[in-house]
C-alpha cells in the first residue's frame, strides 16, 4: 500500500493566508451587506504599467508567427532578462553578479520554499521571528524543522532570532550555530531594514561559521534611505555565503503574470560543490521556465520607460503606506515600518491577541489586517496592514480604525 510523505502531517493547519481568506469568506456570507476593505494579503491593485503592457502585447503578436515564435525557455531563462538583471540591480550598483549566475523563475515564493531541496536534511535553519511562513513551512515539509511544540509555538530543529520592539524588529546573531539563515530585508511582515554595516556582520558570521544566507530582497524597490543595501550582494564577502532571491510581484506588480529570479554566485560552494551547479540541475529537471511572454515584460521593468512609470507605482503605494503610519500614530497605536516597506507593523491595543485583534476590526470596522502570531510566535500582540490597496480605500479603513 502507498504511503504518504507524513513530514506533511505535521504541518499545523491551513496556509496562514489561506485561513485569512477562508474567515472573510465566513464573514461575508453571513454579513453579504459588509464592505470589506482588504489590507492583509500583500497583494498589489494597481494596474501593470504602460511600458510593460506594450512589451506584453509585442512578445504576444511573436508569439503568432512562425518566425518569431518560441518553445521551451532555456535552463535558467532568456538572456535577455537575465542580462538586464544583472547590469541594472547588481552591476549598477557595484556588484559583481554576471547572467550566468541568475535563474529566472515564476515568483520568489516558489524559489524561497524550492532552495531548500539542495541542502541536506540535517541542516538547522535559522528564521528570524516573526517571518513569511513560508521559510518554515517548506522545511517542515522536507523533514527538516523536527517536532512542533504546541506550547511555544516553536520547531525542536529551528533557530528562532527574535525581532522585537527591544532589538528594533531586526534580528541578532543566534547563540546556536545554524546552517542556513533566511534572511529578508526590507523585513515582510515588520517592515523593518538594517543598514549595510549591519549586514555586513552577518555576511562575516556566515562565513566565519560555513553558514549559507539565503537574503530575500523582494521589497527592496520600497526602499527610500541611503544607507540601506538593496542587495546583500553589496557586502564584501557574500559572494562565498549568500544566495538571493528576487521578485518582480510588489516592485513591477506580477502577482498575477509571476515572474522571479534566483542569483547564486559560482564562488558559493559547500566543500568543492557548487550550489550554483546543484540548482542548475535541480532547475533543469522541475522547471520548463516562465513563459516568453511574461520574460519579455520582465525587460521591459528595466526600460527608462519601465523604470519611470514604476517608481510612480512603488510612490503611490508608499504614499498609503505614510498615510497608515502617521494616522495610526496620531490615533496614539504603536506602529513601526512604512518607511522602507510598504508594511505596517502594529502593536494590538488592550493586550488583545492578534487573531482577536483580527475578528475584532473585521466585525466592528469591516477591515481585514494579517495577524502577527501568524508569522510566528514573537509576532503575538501585533497586527500587519499592506499599503497595496487604493489610497481611496486605505484612507477609508484607517479612518474607520480611527474612529472604533
Amino acid at each position: 500500500m502507498f504511503k504518504v510523505n507524513e513530514d506533511y502531517l505535521k504541518l499545523q493547519g491551513s496556509y496562514l493566508f489561506t485561513n485569512i481568506g477562508k474567515k472573510i469568506a465566513a464573514f461575508m456570507e453571513a454579513n453579504p451587506e459588509a464592505d470589506i476593505i482588504r489590507m492583509g494579503i500583500g497583494d498589489v491593485t494597481q494596474p501593470l504599467a504602460p511600458a510593460i503592457i506594450k512589451s506584453l502585447h509585442a512578445a504576444v503578436d511573436e508569439m503568432g508567427a512562425a518566425e518569431t515564435f518560441r518553445g521551451y525557455a532555456p535552463d535558467l531563462g532568456y538572456e535577455f532578462l537575465r542580462k538586464a538583471i544583472a547590469e541594472n540591480d547588481y552591476k549598477a550598483r557595484g556588484c559583481q553578479i554576471e547572467a550566468d549566475e541568475i535563474f529566472i523563475s515564476d515568483g520568489a515564493k516558489c524559489d524561497s520554499g524550492n532552495i531548500q531541496e539542495i541542502f541536506a536534511k540535517d541542516n538547522r535553519i535559522a528564521v528570524c521571528d516573526p517571518v513569511y511562513p513560508v521559510y518554515v513551512d517548506t522545511n517542515v515539509m522536507s523533514g527538516r524543522a523536527g517536532i512542533f511544540n504546541q506550547i511555544t509555538e516553536t520547531w525542536s530543529n529551528v533557530i528562532y532570532m527574535p525581532c522585537t520592539e527591544e532589538t528594533g524588529f531586526a534580528p541578532e546573531l543566534p547563540k546556536e550555530t545554524p546552517d542556513m539563515i533566511y534572511l529578508c530585508f526590507p523585513n515582510n511582515p515588520t517592515g523593518s531594514t538594517i543598514t549595510k554595516d549591519q549586514l555586513q556582520v552577518w555576511v562575516d558570521y556566515a562565513n566565519k561559521v560555513g553558514a549559507v544566507i539565503i537574503y530575500d530582497a523582494a521589497y527592496e524597490a520600497y526602499i527610500s534611505e541611503d544607507n540601506i543595501p538593496h542587495t546583500i550582494f553589496e557586502c564584501e564577502g557574500a559572494r562565498t555565503c549568500a544566495l538571493e532571491l528576487r521578485s518582480f510581484s510588489k516592485n513591477a506588480g506580477f502577482t498575477g503574470t509571476r515572474l522571479g529570479a534566483t542569483v547564486i554566485p559560482k564562488d558559493l560552494k559547500a566543500g568543492e560543490v557548487m550550489l550554483h551547479s546543484l540548482w542548475a540541475r535541480r532547475h533543469g529537471t522541475k522547471y520548463n521556465g516562465a513563459p516568453y511572454i511574461i520574460q519579455r515584460a520582465g525587460e521591459a521593468v528595466y526600460s527608462p520607460e519601465g523604470k519611470e512609470q514604476l517608481a510612480k507605482q512603488v510612490a503611490y503605494y508608499m504614499k498609503n503606506a505614510k498615510y497608515i503610519y502617521e494616522n495610526l500614530l496620531a490615533a496614539g497605536y504603536s506602529v513601526s515600518g512604512g518607511v522602507n516597506a510598504p508594511y505596517i507593523w502594529l502593536k494590538t491595543p488592550d493586550n488583545m491577541s492578534s487573531w482577536k485583534f483580527f475578528d475584532y476590526l473585521l466585525e466592528k470596522v469591516n477591515v481585514a489586517g494579517t495577524p502577527g502570531s501568524g508569522f510566528g510566535p514573537s509576532g503575538e500582540g501585533y497586527f500587519r496592514l499592506t499599503a497595496f490597496n487604493s489610497f481611496e480605500n486605505t484612507v477609508r479603513a484607517i479612518d474607520r480604525i480611527k474612529a472604533m
